[in-house]
C-alpha cells in the first residue's frame, strides 16, 4: 500500500535530492513526527523495499547476523528506526563500499546515532542526515515559508494582516505532532501526549542506556518544560529529584538525543568578552510541554508570563522547522550579554550573515523592544542582515537600520499560493 500523507512536508523535496547522489539517507528525529510517513511517501515512488526495526524478528536477525542481513536486502531499501540496530551500520558500510550507488539506503531514525563516535564514523562520506520535525505551521496551515527569505535579504514589506489573538495559544498547546492533531480535542491532545512520552521513554530509553530511574524520566521533562526558554540550569533541573547532577545531567542528554528537548548555545564573539556562555534549555515541541504540564489555551492566555516562554519556544520550533527550506544551512543561537541585553534567537548562514529575532507577547512594539538587536548589529557589523521583533499584532513595518516589526502570523502562515509550486511533485522523483 502506498503512503500517504495528511499534510504537506518541506522535506520532501530535500531527501529526494539527496536520494539522488548520497548512497545512504537518515531521516532522523522523534518517534510519531513523520519519518516513516515521509521516507515511505517517497521511497514507493522509487520502488523501495520496507523493513521495520521495531519488528521484533527484522530486529533479532538483524542483530544477529548483520553482514548477512544486509547483503540480503532489496536493490533499493528503506530501514525503519535503524538506532535499534546499532551494529548494522558497519555492514551498511561494506555494502556501500562494495557498490557504490545512490539512493542504496534509507534509513530513519528516533534517536540522534551520530553522537555515538562509531556510528558516524562507519558512514562518514557515504550517508547524508536529514532532520525531520513535527509539523511546521506553514505545513499544518498552508502556505510558502518566506519569512526566513526575507529576514536575510532584509526587507519586509509594510502589510497588514489579522492579530492571532486567541488562536495564538490554541496553536501553542496543539504543538506540531501529526498524530495529535488528527484529535478532536485539546483534552484529546494532551492525552495523546502523554501517552506519547511514556511509550516513548519505556522503549527508546531501555535500548539506548541502562538507567536506574526510569519513572524519574517523565518528571524530569516535565520540568524541563516548565523552564522552557530559559537558560539552562541543572541545578534547578536536579533540585526535585533524590538523584545526583551529574545523573541528571545525563538524563538531560538522553532526552536531547531523543529530540525531546534542545539545548540552544549562546552566540559568541570575540570582539565581545561580557556575553554569557550557557545555552538556552527549550521543549521540543510546546504540545508536548503544555500536555505534560496540564495546561490548556484558556490556562496558557491567562498565565502571561508562562505564555511569554512559551511562545518563544514556539517561534523557535517554528523557525528550525521552516529552515529545511533554505539552500543554505542556518545556525541557532541566542544572545545575552552580562547587562541582560538580548535576542532570543540569532541566526547565522554560512559566515556571511546574521539575523536576530526577539519574540514578544503583546500587540505593540516600541523602539526599547530592539535594545538587543541593535546590539547584535553593533557587534555583527556588515555581516548584519536585519533584525525582527515578532509580536502578535497587525501591521509589519520597518523600524529603520534594518529593523522590522512583524507579526507572528506572518511567520506561521507565510505566502498562501499553491503548494505545488513549491514542494517537488512526486511525479518528478522518478528516475
Amino acid at each position: 500500500m502506498q503512503a500517504t500523507s495528511l499534510y504537506p512536508r518541506y522535506a520532501e523535496k530535500p531527501l529526494a535530492e539527496a536520494l539522488s547522489d548520497s548512497p545512504a539517507v537518515l531521516v532522523h528525529g522523534p518517534r510519531q513526527c513523520g519519518k516513516t510517513t515521509l521516507a515511505r511517501l517517497v521511497g514507493d515512488s522509487l520502488g523501495y523495499d520496507y523493513i521495520s526495526f521495531d519488528d521484533d524478528v527484522a530486529r533479532a536477525a538483524a542483530t544477529a547476523d548483520p553482514a548477512g542481513f544486509v547483503a540480503g536486502l532489496p536493490e533499493r531499501s528503506i530501514l525503519d528506526e535503524v538506532q535499534r540496530v546499532p551494529s548494522l551500520f558497519t555492514a551498511l558500510k561494506q555494502e556501500i563500499d562494495r557498490r557504490r550507488v545512490p539512493g542504496r539506503f534509507l534509513l530513519t531514525g528516533s534517536s540522534q546515532v551520530l553522537l555515538l563516535p562509531s556510528l558516524s564514523d562507519s558512514l562518514a562520506g557515504r550517508m547524508e542526515v536529514l532532520r525531520l520535525h513535527p509539523l511546521s505551521q506553514n505545513e499544518i496551515h498552508g502556505g510558502v515559508p518566506n519569512f526566513l527569505d526575507d529576514l536575510f535579504r532584509g526587507r519586509f514589506q509594510t502589510a497588514t494582516t489579522n492579530r492571532l489573538g486567541d488562536e495564538l495559544a490554541e496553536r501553542i498547546v496543539a504543538g506540531g505532532y501529526p498524530a495529535a492533531l488528527e484529535r478532536p480535542t485539546a483534552r484529546r491532545r494532551a492525552n495523546w501526549y502523554r501517552n506519547f512520552v511514556e511509550t516513548q521513554l519505556q522503549r527508546d530509553v531501555r535500548d539506548m542506556s541502562k538507567i536506574s530511574a526510569l519513572d524519574a524520566l517523565p518528571r524530569l521533562l516535565s520540568a524541563a518544560a516548565s523552564q522552557t526558554a530559559r537558560l539552562y540550569n541543572l541545578s534547578d533541573l536536579a533540585a526535585p529529584f533524590q538523584l545526583s547532577r551529574p545523573t541528571i545531567g545525563d538524563y538531560v542528554e538522553l532526552l536531547d538525543r531523543l529530540f525531546l528537548v534542545e539545548r540552544l548555545p549562546p552566540w559568541h564573539s570575540n570582539r565581545l568578552s561580557r556575553l554569557v556562555k550557557t545555552p538556552k534549555l527549550h521543549i521540543g515541541d510546546t504540545g508536548l510541554g503544555c500536555a505534560l504540564l496540564g495546561i490548556g489555551p484558556v490556562a496558557l492566555a491567562q498565565d502571561r508570563t508562562f505564555f511569554g516562554q512559551l511562545l518563544e519556544t514556539f517561534v523557535f520550533q517554528e523557525l528550525k522547522r521552516q529552515s529545511i527550506c533554505q539552500e543554505q544551512p542556518l545556525s541557532f543561537f541566542h544572545y545575552r550579554d552580562k547587562d541582560q541585553v538580548e535576542v532570543d534567537v540569532v541566526i547565522e548562514r554560512g559566515a556571511l550573515a546574521v539575523a536576530g529575532i526577539e519574540v514578544k507577547a503583546s500587540a505593540t512594539v516600541t523602539t526599547s523592544d530592539f535594545r538587543g538587536l541593535h546590539k547584535l548589529k553593533k557587534t555583527t557589523g556588515d555581516r548584519f542582515a536585519s533584525g525582527v521583533v515578532l509580536y502578535d499584532g497587525e501591521i509589519a513595518s520597518s523600524f529603520g537600520d534594518g529593523m522590522f516589526a512583524v507579526p507572528i502570523r506572518s511567520l506561521c502562515e507565510g505566502r498562501t499560493v499553491g503548494l505545488g509550486s513549491f514542494v517537488l511533485g512526486m511525479d518528478r522523483l522518478a528516475p
